[in-house]
């Protein structure tokens, strides 16, 4: 993910071109009552979007809201709540969601279905909607252009976050000057197809549905698919793109050079969002690249990698500054992936701890250090192929403990 295609920019969703945002406070939360829970992204000119969902077969509403509105030919706007999923709520959260759409779009003066609709928080408790379309009624008027109302709408998402989540860039396409910019939340209930967590994501390239649909499924493959925290996989993963073609560039076509680069920065601006949610994992004391290489197949080096990443054993271990890499051989073992087990060699940092499947001579105290510190990346080489897979992941913590035993 070379930057030197681009620049990076401040402002988030509101550095490309006429898109807004802004944020209101509804008082859906127990906590945080000095923070806006209700986000809006908005673009002031007609715009296309495109969306990834969560694979789990247990949607929230708002997911299927926003699934089935993305079908219209316009998407405008997306309007997002904090504190409370609307998951697990029958038919009535599919009113919700749609009141949610309804009132913002009378608000904005836009249609219905051009808005999409997200949430975030607790699973089974009905939206208090009332209050709500009452908060968004007057979100119009918080919408503006500078890099403190992305921030705002930022703030606006974020659960059990403790930072707001920012990434925006600049690129020249023919001459042209073309921005892209995107904000996230997400801190627990993080593993890959996807993490629980949503980001929004606006550009002002010329770009038609179709196109950006396959932009945004490459990226997210290789960014939010490649993330994990605790294994678990939320009912409201959501990520939303929307392109209002205010740069005035020769409309993308694929397989063309300004679509590669188009493509670059939108990699790396997913990417950057996804990186910020794993260190900002509920107790993360670690980040941990786990690169597996080597495997017959991609599909068996992520089933190698994803295996590593989710293993509670390996993640205490890592917690304690232990490398204990006899974890990092079983969960391999475990994976699917075809191995054989005198074949494989596991490095740390570059540090060899197993070569042909069993422990190497380097010494324990090197690799402890390794583990102490902050980053440090595991690879493994299976020596069965040349597929290689890269998932990101984190230590599990004692405070990771005491965040998810209550609300």
């Amino acid at each position: 993910m070379s930057g030197d295609s681009f620049i990076e920019l401040d402002g988030g969703v509101t550095a490309p071109r006429h898109f807004v945002a802004g944020s209101v406070f509804a008082g859906i939360k127990k906590t945080n009552l000095s923070r806006p829970d209700i986000a809006f992204v908005h673009s002031t000119l007609p715009a296309v979007g495109a969306g990834v969902f969560t694979t789990n077969r247990v949607k929230s509403a708002p997911v299927r809201v926003s699934q089935a509105y993305l079908r219209n030919e316009e998407t405008r706007t997306i309007v997002a709540n904090s504190g409370n999923a609307n998951a697990c709520t029958g038919p009535i959260g599919i009113e919700h969601a749609k009141r949610m759409a309804k009132a913002t779009a009378r608000a904005l003066e836009v249609k219905e279905r051009s808005v999409l609709v997200c949430s975030t928080g607790r699973i089974g408790v009905p939206l208090p909607i009332e209050a709500m379309e009452t908060a968004i009624a007057g979100g119009a008027a918080t919408l503006c252009d500078d890099r403190e109302a992305s921030r705002r709408a930022a703030e606006a998402i974020m659960t059990s976050d403790s930072f707001s989540k920012e990434c925006a860039v600049e690129l020249d396409l023919d001459g042209v000057k073309v921005r892209i910019g995107g904000i996230a939340k997400g801190a627990g209930m993080i593993d890959p197809n996807m993490a629980t967590m949503l980001s929004f994501v606006t550009t002002d390239a010329v770009i038609d549905k179709k196109l950006l649909r396959q932009a945004l499924v490459d990226g997210v493959d290789g960014a939010f698919n490649r993330i994990t925290v605790d294994g678990d996989m939320s009912t409201n993963d959501t990520v939303l793109v929307l392109a209002n073609g205010a740069a005035g560039n020769a409309p993308l076509k694929d397989n063309t050079r300004a679509f590669e680069r188009f493509q670059d920065a939108l990699n790396h601006v997913l990417f950057n969002l996804a990186r910020m949610i794993v260190e900002d994992g509920e107790g993360v004391t670690r980040f941990v690249t786990i690169q597996v290489r080597g495997a017959k197949t991609r599909e068996e080096s992520r089933q190698a990698a994803e295996s590593v990443a989710n293993s509670t054993l390996a993640k205490c271990s890592w917690f304690g500054g232990d490398p204990n890499w006899g974890r990092v051989m079983a969960a391999i073992g475990y994976s699917g992936a075809r191995i054989r087990e005198e074949m494989i060699d596991i490095y740390y940092d570059g540090l060899i701890a197993v070569q042909n499947g069993t422990g190497a001579p380097t010494p324990a105290e090197k690799l402890k250090k390794i583990v102490s510190a902050r980053r440090f990346t595991i690879t493994i080489d299976l020596h069965m192929g040349d597929a290689d897979y890269t998932v990101y992941t984190t230590d599990l913590s004692t405070r990771y403990v005491e965040l998810n035993m209550s609300e």
